[in-house]
């Protein structure tokens, strides 16, 4: 059995990271046997180099190596693809094919983004699994193929699951042996070593001398986050060996190549969307609404129950007038709030006495008079109202006015006020 230093040689594969390294021991202990392995990890981790090792160091060595990108093969076409098709099993099929599953007989095959295959296609690759047999489209013979597979993925599959996009008993299958492929955030030691690989590689490629790093253009390089991963280092390498004159990169040159936003710091909220609203969700949205009416309606109340309680006098008013404010508002277009403005809001707010006629009130205009007006049928006032739940509330208890008091939420007092001022 081959050392993982030795595979790493013989496959060029750059880093000295612990779970790199794993991952490298896990493929080499079953590529002996012939369980299906499903390789996952972010794109652009190089997840398509276990694969060549596992059939590099089996028995099937000798045999065909075929690769297959489920995710570029349409939808329509990728059973053809993978199983064959009889002549004249559609239109265009103007010659019989043997598929991917045919040619690799004895082989292996590598099904890279496994997660993209149709749902009518992984039932099809299931039964290829349990019992190694297939039927080319348009046919109705029965063949078998001794394949094995190694599949690739960088979706999450258990979240593809819960969709209903992947079939849960094909995972299982396919997932006999798990392999993950760190992203490279996480290998930031190799990150500098995998940058003098592919600068070594490009200076024979258009020989030219190899471009070097700076200590601190190095630091920026290992705290970039490569949503890309490896392939994304590999084109900046490129970009940087074929544009840059010096060969010796600083810190300031090197960050004009770097991927925008590669901040390490958590977000729950994309730039772009940040820049759209304050809030994640409409939830969110909804919830601070609700919020800015309950405090509004217990300022509401706040207010109305003071009124109630100082009988309209002026000291009310100059003490509340904040308070007044931030309940009522000032509209768009209505001047600064003054002593008349303030006495015409007071209007509202002020209680009738029960011995005064009440007056027409001053018909404010309305931004919103077009609507329909509904005239009700009975109207109470503010006063009735409340004179007809002391008197329920006193027949209740029989003239008893604290337990009266407790149940209107009051003090004795202060009913004690209230069935003075109206007479009860």
């Amino acid at each position: 059995m081959e050392s993982p230093q030795a595979v790493k040689q013989r496959f060029e594969i750059i880093g000295n990271d612990p779970s790199l390294n794993r991952a490298i021991e896990k493929s080499i202990r079953v590529a002996p046997t012939d369980i299906s392995v499903l390789v996952t990890g972010e794109s652009g981790v190089g997840k398509e180099s276990l694969p060549k090792i596992i059939h590099a160091l089996s028995h099937r060595k000798h045999a065909k190596y075929i690769a297959v990108n489920c995710g570029a093969i349409p939808e329509g076409t990728i059973d053809s693809e993978l199983f064959g098709h009889e002549k004249g099993a559609f239109t265009g099929a103007n010659q019989a094919r043997d598929g991917y599953f045919k040619e690799a007989d004895g082989g292996t095959i590598f099904l890279d983004e496994v997660g993209e295959l149709p749902l009518t296609t992984q039932v099809r690759l299931l039964r290829v699994l349990e019992t190694g047999e297939f039927i080319k489209v348009g046919s109705s013979k029965v063949q078998k193929s001794n394949v094995r597979i190694v599949a690739a993925t960088n979706v999450n599959m258990i979240e593809a699951i819960k969709e209903n996009k992947f079939r849960e008993d094909l995972y299982y299958r396919l997932n006999t042996v798990e392999i993950h492929l760190s992203p490279l955030r996480e290998r930031r030691a190799d990150i500098h070593l995998l940058f003098r690989k592919f600068a070594s590689d490009f200076a024979l490629k258009y020989k030219m001398p190899t471009i070097r790093l700076t200590e601190k253009a190095i630091k920026a390089l290992e705290n970039c986050s490569w949503p890309g991963n490896i392939r994304q280092l590999k084109n900046v390498t490129e970009q940087i060996s074929v544009l840059e004159t010096e060969r010796e990169v600083d810190e300031a040159t090197l960050i004009h190549y770097l991927p925008r936003n590669s901040s390490n710091l958590p977000s729950v909220i994309s730039e772009e969307k940040r820049s759209k609203s304050d809030f994640s969700n409409e939830r969110e949205i909804l919830y601070k609404v609700l919020f800015d009416m309950k405090n509004d309606l217990n300022d509401l109340k706040k207010l109305t129950m003071e009124l109630m309680e100082s009988g309209n006098d002026e000291s009310f008013k100059e003490e509340n007038i904040n308070l007044i404010k931030k309940v009522y508002g000032d509209s768009a277009s209505e001047k600064e709030f003054s002593e008349e403005s303030h006495e015409e809001q007071l209007e509202i707010l002020q209680l009738p006495n029960q011995k005064k006629h009440r007056e027409a009130e001053p018909k404010l205009e309305d931004p919103y008079d077009y609507a329909e007006e509904i005239e009700e049928e009975e109207t109470l006032s503010l006063q009735d109202k409340e004179v007809e739940l002391i008197k329920k509330s006193l027949d209740r208890h029989h003239g008893r006015r604290k337990p009266a008091a407790d149940e209107l939420g009051i003090s004795e007092r202060t009913l004690y006020r209230k069935i003075k001022q109206y007479d009860l």
